[in-house]
């Protein structure tokens, strides 16, 4: 255990010393064996005076400047802790733990102790979240790679019953399986991408990418599916004009594949797609008219889409305003 003393203490055995200690050495002796002038006769009283202002003037400017220097060291200490305990803020990581006195340790020594079991534990805490999020990933990334050979086997007797004689109410049932397959794997893939993407596994290369030929492109790969799935597409999309967003070119792609494939699984039954860019504002507007975020659907599924696009519009400094009732749902992507 090591011996702690205090800066109260240390202040006034410093003081006592070197400021009273003196001067009341000097009354005693001045006292009991008594001052005399080359005569040899005592001081008179004007001299007692003197000597008693110097004494006293003694004990004030030594006061002050003990004083200044003690509370300038003790500030310089305090400072470097300051300064210590300010560095995450500047740099966004854990500060270095500060020196301390090993053998005999005052208040602030304690506290530097303190400071550096602090950091010690941080760092051990955000090694341990680093292992295990790495675990995590690992183990995702694992799962969906092994369950897409259940997943294929599962495919292929579908493929097989298909041919044989059965009921219509066997084809519906095979009908329902091989949507259910489709629709884990999918969930699979969605869940991979976003590992990949929160582990920075995924490539990412901004560029000033032109936003309104972008979205054309998307529309018109999309188009075709919406067709066949009777949605009126109503695309609204400035024939000259467009703006540009330091953005990667493949993840916008991604962003509106999303939306347009929860159009086709959650709002396919209002049959209606709207998609607009505003130059003026700067953003991508998709709407539908089907049942809301809110609804219960059996295609839901566990938002990860939604939350794959989410980190990559921050990821590129850009957000998604949702507006969502019974009426339809409108997705405003801007910048953050």
């Amino acid at each position: 255990m090591k011996q702690t003393r205090s800066l109260f203490r240390r202040f006034l055995k410093v003081h006592f010393l070197f400021i009273f200690l003196p001067p009341i050495v000097l009354v005693f002796v001045s006292a009991f064996f008594g001052i005399s002038d080359n005569n040899g006769k005592n001081l008179n009283t004007l001299n007692l005076f003197y000597v008693t202002v110097l004494l006293f003037g003694f004990i004030i400017v030594a006061f002050v400047i003990l004083s200044w220097l003690f509370f300038l060291k003790l500030q310089k200490r305090l400072a470097r802790l300051q300064e210590a305990m300010s560095f995450s803020a500047k740099n966004n990581s854990f500060p270095k733990p500060i020196s301390v006195q090993s053998d005999r340790m005052d208040e602030i020594d304690q506290l530097g102790m303190s400071f550096n079991w602090m950091i010690q534990q941080l760092e051990d805490s955000r090694k341990r979240a680093f292992e295990e999020e790495l675990l995590r990933h690992r183990l995702i990334a694992n799962l969906s790679h092994d369950l897409r050979t259940p997943l294929t086997i599962l495919r292929g007797h579908v493929t097989r019953l298909n041919k044989e004689s059965m009921s219509l109410e066997g084809q519906h049932s095979l009908t329902e399986i091989n949507h259910t397959i489709t629709r884990v794997g999918d969930l699979m893939d969605d869940l991979l991408s976003y590992t990949l993407l929160t582990s920075g596994k995924h490539p990412f290369g901004p560029v000033s990418t032109d936003i309104v030929r972008l979205v054309r492109a998307s529309v018109a790969a999309w188009y075709p599916v919406f067709e066949e799935k009777e949605i009126q597409l109503d695309v609204d999309l400035p024939a000259e004009e467009t703006f540009y967003w330091q953005a990667d070119p493949n993840w916008i792609t991604r962003v509106l594949d999303n939306l347009f494939q929860n159009i086709l699984r959650h709002a396919a039954e209002g049959k209606y797609a709207n998609i607009v860019v505003d130059v003026e504002k700067e953003q991508i507007i998709v709407a539908d008219r089907g049942p809301g975020l809110d609804h219960s659907s059996y295609e839901r599924g566990a938002g990860i889409g939604l939350s794959t696009c989410h980190y990559m519009l921050k990821k590129m400094n850009l957000k998604a305003n949702f507006t969502s009732n019974e009426n339809g749902t409108r997705v405003a992507i801007a910048r953050a």
